[in-house]
């Protein structure tokens, strides 16, 4: 491929930009503050251990002492069950309470204790903050900066200072967020971070404080943007072009709120837009694998838009392009996506012409010929117009190429399927007594059982697969938590015995969703099925006005696909 342009860098006229600034990762931390991350002790492990592959400067791993399982994290690290081999790993935490001694701080004890070599401290840097919020007066406030910094730097520790809310403080214009930062620099702190705690900072702004505050300290500025406005990364860019030499965030821009800064798009925006050294340049090509990887292990499915790493942001589905696109395809993408380890893609819809078909059959290395593109032009147009939706579903696309193109694939042949659900009523209730939550809720087992009928009965799925092989009669019968998952259950067990390879396959996603909505429960649903085995992910479709048909079509195809490959 030609990409002539991608390894270049803007150049920034009157701005003297840094060879190279530090990425700070604080996943670990702000970003599993996220509402629906929940990290056990091993996923914080795995996390940490996709996040040092990259290479990045610093790992914030939590806030020891806060929580059994970040103290267990680094009770972890300190006696060796895991090592870093990039990052140095740094411990949060907070400056001292008012009132008492730094000495005799139980969260400053923990830092120390952690078994690590840095520690990054949160301290008010607003005086609103100071006497609204902490509620104390704004001299004692900077002497909690000065003695906490002092007592860990005395411990051995290197010390960076989460000046929180200080971009907010900065726009009060009366002078103590330069004071915070003063004390932490006096009493040894090692890098300042200036904190755009609500998120509420637009590139212009930012700059113009970070610019300020480099005229006023010579210690290592960093800068932590929250994404509220949309502009934590370009706020990041903004401050290393201010000054600043640490940059923080989050891989996939994880965090509360509306997420931090996401370091998935801030390092390629620094090293090949900007020619800022943020990691090596060997590694840079591991941003995509890890931000699916960590995605996977946080449980929350990866934008597929997600600029750099996501799925889509290298796809071309206009038939328009296409011809261009084989010629140039740098005329179309902003650099070249194996420079952060993803790929081009081309997708198939009603709009695809046959050069579109050719690219797509060239890149999944199938023989394709005038009559075969035809039949695929054909039935796309049919298909997406009843409803399917194959730039999402690229199992189920290559399936239909491939036998449209005369490929011989049929390993098993359908005879008939059968779902039944029954709910039973229970004649003794006396085992149906059920416990009684905070709320009031009954649970039977671990089910809440909202309404009382439940209470009264159990509800059963068993599904009958009857199916060809060759010339051989299988069948099988399971039961599952409901129609799918006994399908599921009863197609595998048919299978297995001959195709034992299917063990390896999990579905990990299914997602429903109504087409024509103005039809009510006989509207036509289209179900996508997320499958994955050790080498790679996949997604089928199927479409009908029964669920039960439309997942089934999916589901095959799941399987199909998986033992294709």
């Amino acid at each position: 491929m030609h990409h002539s342009h991608s390894e270049a860098h803007v150049t920034f006229d009157k701005v003297e930009l840094p060879q190279s600034v530090e990425i700070y990762d604080t996943t670990l931390r702000d970003g599993s503050q996220q509402e629906g991350i929940s990290l056990s002790v091993e996923d914080k492990i795995n996390v940490a251990r996709q996040i040092d592959a990259l290479g990045v400067a610093y790992i914030e791993g939590g806030w020891p002492g806060s929580n059994p399982k970040d103290a267990e994290f680094f009770r972890r690290y300190a006696v060796g069950d895991f090592k870093l081999s990039h990052a140095t790993l740094v411990a949060f935490g907070s400056t001292r309470r008012h009132g008492i001694k730094a000495f005799d701080d139980p969260t400053l004890l923990h830092l120390v204790k952690a078994g690590v070599p840095a520690a990054c401290i949160v301290a008010k840097a607003s005086s609103l903050h100071v006497t609204e919020t902490l509620r104390t007066d704004l001299d004692e406030a900077l002497a909690m900066v000065r003695d906490s910094v002092e007592f860990l730097v005395g411990e051995g520790l290197k010390v960076f200072l989460d000046a929180e809310h200080f971009f907010d403080g900065m726009l009060l214009k009366d002078g103590f967020s330069l004071k915070v930062l003063e004390a932490a620099e006096k009493s040894g702190a090692e890098g300042l971070v200036l904190c755009d705690t609500n998120g509420g900072m637009l590139p212009e702004s930012a700059e113009e404080i970070v610019t300020k505050v480099r005229r006023y300290t010579s210690a290592t500025i960093g800068a932590h943007f929250h994404n509220d406005s949309g502009c934590a990364v370009a706020n990041s860019l903004a401050a290393v072009r201010a000054g600043a030499r640490q940059v923080q965030g989050c891989i996939n821009g994880y965090g509360e709120r509306a997420g931090n800064a996401d370091l998935c798009a801030t390092i390629p925006n620094l090293s090949l837009k900007m020619g800022v050294e943020t990691i090596e340049r060997e590694r840079i090509t591991l941003l995509t694998s890890v931000a699916r990887h960590v995605s996977e292990i946080v449980n929350i499915s990866l934008d597929p838009q997600k600029p750099y790493v996501g799925t889509a942001v290298f796809a071309n589905k206009a038939g328009i392009h296409t011809s261009a696109i084989a010629r140039r395809p740098d005329a179309y993408e902003h650099i070249n996506p194996a420079l952060v380890g993803n790929n081009s893609r081309v997708v198939l819809s009603e709009l695809s012409g046959k050069s579109t078909v050719v690219m797509k059959a060239k890149e999944l290395s199938l023989e394709i010929d005038d009559a075969a593109i035809t039949k695929v032009l054909g039935l796309l147009k049919e298909l997406e117009y009843q409803g399917y939706h194959f730039e999402v579903a690229d199992g189920s696309l290559e399936l239909l190429m491939r036998a449209a193109a005369g490929y011989d694939d049929v390993l098993f042949s359908i005879e008939s399927f059968t779902v039944v659900n029954s709910w039973t009523r229970k004649e003794d209730n006396t085992s149906l007594q059920t416990d009684t939550t905070e709320d009031g809720a009954g649970t039977d087992g671990n089910r809440i059982t909202v309404h009382p009928w439940q209470q009264d009965g159990v509800l059963t799925t068993e599904a009958s697969v009857n199916l060809k092989i060759g010339s051989k009669d299988i069948k099988a019968t399971s039961t599952g938590n409901g129609p799918v998952n006994a399908l599921d259950k009863a197609l595998r067990k048919a299978l297995i015995p001959h195709f034992p390879q299917l063990s390896d396959i999990a579905l990990t996603d299914y997602r429903v969703r109504v087409v024509d909505t103005g039809h009510g429960t006989g509207a036509v649903t289209r179900v996508l099925i997320d499958s994955a085995d050790a080498e790679g992910s996949w997604s089928t479709i199927g479409v009908s006005d029964n669920i039960i048909e439309a997942s089934w079509e999916a589901l095959v195809d799941a399987l199909v696909y998986g033992l294709r490959k």
